[in-house]
């Protein structure tokens, strides 16, 4: 059974966000909200926590997750941007975007595209998500919670129990959830290209 773990959406108890932190250190997964959906997190060298996510989702070997960051400063360790792109970040972010960026050596290989090198990285605006990678003072790997055969994420934190609370570790309720995921932005390129249009404005980038 996972833990249940109730922390205010607008100012998180500090000793709460700790035992969440807890548990991802621990190598555990777990359900937190974001400023776009709820979503599925865990330590960034937690290869079976990893798998775990993929087999809770439903998703293949191959499909990319998203590096969570408290900040841009956090970013640069494991993605390569130029003076141009730090400016595009740093006007966009925190925000409800991805961004696919060039790889740098901190990023373990099972992480990165194969092909490309490149990363999906994403700075959250949302105070339980922050609290919790500030606590952890490192990054997490991040997936939305969609479920195999669903078409949009869970929303609602005691649905989420019922279906997961013995499947995770954690379940982080931060209130009722949105339905929209991140815009996704592909930063490699002569020019930004959006990938996939979600919550945040894609006009800066088009």
């Amino acid at each position: 059974m996972s833990e249940y773990i109730e922390i205010h959406p607008e100012t998180p108890q500090p000793r709460l966000v700790h035992r969440a932190a807890e548990v991802v250190r621990g190598g555990g997964v777990v359900v937190y909200p974001t400023d776009t959906c709820y979503a599925l997190g865990c330590a960034i060298g937690e290869k079976d926590a990893l798998e775990r996510i993929r087999r809770i989702r439903g998703i293949p070997a191959d499909h990319r997750f998203t590096l969570i960051c408290r900040d841009l400063s956090e970013s640069a360790t494991y993605a390569i941007f130029d003076t141009a792109t730090y400016r595009l970040l740093k006007a966009n972010t925190p925000g409800a975007y991805a961004f696919v960026l060039r790889a740098t050596r901190e990023v373990p290989r099972r992480l990165m595209d194969p092909r490309r090198k490149t990363i999906g990285l994403r700075v959250p605006d949302h105070p339980i998500a922050l609290a919790l990678l500030t606590e952890l003072d490192a990054p997490m790997m991040t997936s939305s919670l969609i479920l195999r055969d669903e078409s949009e994420p869970l929303n609602d934190p005691e649905t989420i129990r019922d279906r997961l609370e013995t499947q995770v570790d954690a379940i982080i309720d931060g209130g009722m959830g949105g339905t929209d995921p991140t815009t996704v932005v592909d930063l490699t390129g002569e020019a930004p290209r959006v990938l996939r249009v979600g919550k945040g404005d894609p006009s800066p980038f088009e």
